[in-house]
């Protein structure tokens, strides 16, 4: 349950599309007011900031503003207008669909093309002659198959391939998968067509089987296939290490494979190293976090030199950058902050020097630019800390471009030397429009965790014509998985919900990304409430507010948003009111046990957190109005979550309301749908009592 479904929601939420709209929609509180407001809110700010393309010299940058091409030239320091901007073609995402991966790779050189097809693996020429089996023995019966991996390799380890060429392209190595004695989960398709067809995956859910992986590496010299051994002679053991075998590259000489081992609960992390010519692979790095689970891909930069690494790794608790020799030896850390490195934005070898952002700001969500030696001398803070910065270097490192902003902050960009100083002022975000309009900038609050120690962060999203002398109904709008950000320190523009007359709230709880180690860590074993518990904090932290509606709150969401959304109306009734549930986890047993386990151990050592959690266990408790949305054809989240959940309300007597996506597939439901539901029961059935 990757998070990707966030990017997806803002993606949403920043392309408004006026549609037809839900015929009863139309007639409801908010209407007019939504469809004259929400075309013009994206469009309210002409952005200050500025994507600069700097020249291979460092002389100058090129950067595109309000349709126009511009270069700055560092000498004379002034912008010459250099015409129109080139047209932005759209980009096409060509790769492969959520969870799977490409099934063919072509060699460095361009001369030989790796293939897989009915389960083997095969070597061609690029264009597709000359096709040779370099497997043979993987078929349909005993259920082996090459050079492709799994639908959870693919969503929960980030593997969109399955095979890796040497640099010399000279060896193809890839995976094997034993698929036979692994559960099956079945999705019906085209359910719409006059014959359906069936989705066949390999989907091991929590406590069920592994399947067993192995890596395999061709030689086109030797014609020799050599299995590797990754477990240290070792015969397979479903949960120790050995278990998940992903994030596979070869190292820049091209004489060992580098992949990432774990064990089954995830709290073991290896980075080795094999030998395609012996098939031994050794231990570079270990990682362990033994109370709850390890990075499983840990930021790492290869250094020119081909003999040196950079390498992320939470082992103090927060995350921070350690330098590595490739036989395993720590030459040094570079950082030992007691809060988080971010991401590694230049390393400039010949000063010896690595720039990376770091939330080092006055919270979190700041991020700020350091440079330090790779010795880890000389760190240096380059940014404003009152602001959350992007960064382009010069080649030279002697400059850069920085793009400062706030959650209420417009961004604005500056050209910053070295030192830090603010060298000229480039461009600052025209706010007139949004003025103009009325638009009210989002809140940031604070609040108490429930445990009674943490402070955490709420956004507020008020509507154009708010007025404080009146009371609002509410919308939780929150994904609330682990490591997860609802509070950002991009500028942020009202949520256009806010116009049907709602304030709207983003709340963080202890599943907050960026803040440490242990602090994540007390969602372990408690995955789903933990951070439910925190979120509910967060909204009585606004009940005092006179023009906070407390009796009229409802929350929404999409995957684990729909896991959000679900659980905050059962457990908490007297704080939510109505819910629309997307595509929902609503049994950490139903889903997969890659993404699950890591975050709440296995079921023979966690069955009582698993059974705290259970939404079906909870279906009596129902007190609000709540609507359940899934696809027939969800891969991800299955069917199954919401069938079973709606099945135990029927079961307890409740009334709920459900919307199914024919044919649809890991989704949520029409926004225009979600507000009549929303308006239906937080605004009209709400006058209609007060009468």
């Amino acid at each position: 349950m990757k998070n990707k479904f966030i990017l997806t929601i803002a993606a949403t939420l920043a392309s408004v599309v006026m549609t037809q709209a839900q015929d009863k929609l139309k007639n409801m509180p908010g209407y007019e007011q939504y469809q004259k407001m929400a075309p013009q809110i994206y469009s309210s700010v002409k952005s200050g900031a500025i994507n600069a393309t700097w020249n291979e010299e460092g002389t100058s940058f090129e950067y595109v503003q309000s349709g126009k091409l511009y270069k700055y030239d560092l000498k004379s320091k002034t912008t010459t207008e250099i015409g129109e901007a080139p047209r932005m073609e759209r980009r096409r995402y060509n790769g492969p669909a959520r969870g799977r991966q490409f099934d063919s790779a072509v060699s460095p050189d361009g001369k030989v093309k790796a293939f897989t097809k009915d389960r083997n693996m095969y070597i061609s020429n690029p264009d597709g002659s000359g096709v040779v089996a370099i497997t043979t023995d993987g078929n349909e019966e005993n259920q082996v198959k090459y050079g492709i991996a799994t639908w959870v390799y693919g969503e929960e380890l980030g593997q969109n391939t399955a095979m890796w060429w040497s640099p010399d392209s000279k060896k193809i190595a890839f995976y094997r998968f034993v698929e036979k004695d692994v559960k099956k989960y079945y999705v019906l398709l085209d359910q719409l067509s006059l014959y359906d067809s069936l989705e066949i995956e390999a989907y091991p859910k929590v406590g069920e089987p592994n399947l067993p992986v192995d890596l395999m590496v061709y030689d086109l010299e030797t014609k020799e296939m050599k299995e590797l051994d990754i477990r240290d002679g070792k015969a397979y053991d479903d949960g120790d290490l050995g278990t998940y075998i992903y994030d596979i590259s070869w190292t820049p000489d091209g004489k060992e494979l580098l992949f990432h081992s774990t064990n089954r609960r995830q709290n073991i992390l290896e980075l080795r190293a094999a030998n395609p010519e012996t098939g031994k692979s050794r231990i570079v790095i270990r990682e362990e976090w033994l109370p709850s689970f390890v990075e499983n891909s840990p930021e790492m930069e290869v250094l020119a030199d081909g003999e040196h690494f950079i390498w992320a790794s939470e082992r103090s608790g927060f995350n921070n950058y350690y330098l590595y020799n490739f036989d395993g030896t720590l030459v040094n850390a570079i950082t030992s902050h007691p809060f988080e490195v971010a991401n590694i934005v230049k390393v400039d070898e010949k000063a010896k020097e690595l720039y990376y952002m770091a939330r080092s700001g006055e919270n979190h969500m700041l991020m700020q630019l350091h440079r330090v030696k790779l010795d880890g001398t000389k760190d240096i803070r380059l940014t404003d800390p009152a602001f959350n910065h992007s960064v382009a270097i010069s080649p030279d490192g002697k400059y850069f471009v920085d793009v400062a902003q706030k959650h209420d902050v417009a961004p604005f960009t500056n050209l910053i030397d070295s030192k830090g100083k603010v060298v000229a002022e480039l461009a600052k975000s025209d706010m007139s429009k949004f003025e103009e309009l009325g638009l009210k900038k989002v809140e940031v609050f604070t609040f108490t965790s429930k445990d009674g120690v943490t402070e955490l962060h709420g956004m507020i999203h008020f509507p154009s014509d708010f007025d404080p002398s009146k009371k609002y109904p509410v919308i939780l709008s929150n994904y609330g998985g682990p490591a997860t950000n609802a509070f950002r320190e991009n500028f942020t523009y009202p949520d256009p919900l806010t116009e049907y007359g709602f304030l709207v709230l983003n709340i963080d709880g202890r599943n907050v990304k960026g803040r440490g180690k242990k602090l994540l860590d007390q969602l372990y074993g408690n995955l789903g409430l933990v951070e439910m518990d925190d979120f509910a904090e967060g909204i009585k932290s606004l009940h005092s507010r006179p023009y906070f509606d407390k009796e009229r709150v409802g929350v929404y969401g999409t995957s684990y948003g729909g896991t959000t959304a679900a659980s905050m109306l059962l457990r908490f009734p007297d704080l939510v009111h109505a819910a629309v549930a997307n595509s929902s986890v609503t049994d950490w047993r139903l889903y997969d046990n890659i993404y699950t386990e890591r975050f709440m151990s296995t079921l023979d050592n966690n069955e009582e957190g698993y059974n705290r959690f259970s939404l079906m266990n909870k279906a009596d408790q129902l007190q609000g109005e709540l609507l359940i949305f899934f696809g027939t054809a969800d891969n991800n989240v299955h069917p199954s979550n919401s069938l079973q959940l709606i099945k135990a309300f029927q079961d307890a007597g409740k009334s709920i309301e459900v919307q199914i996506a024919p044919d649809g597939g890991h989704t949520a439901l029409n926004r225009d749908r979600m507000m009549e539901f929303f308006i239906e029961h937080l605004v009209t059935d709400y006058q209609k009592e007060v009468r």
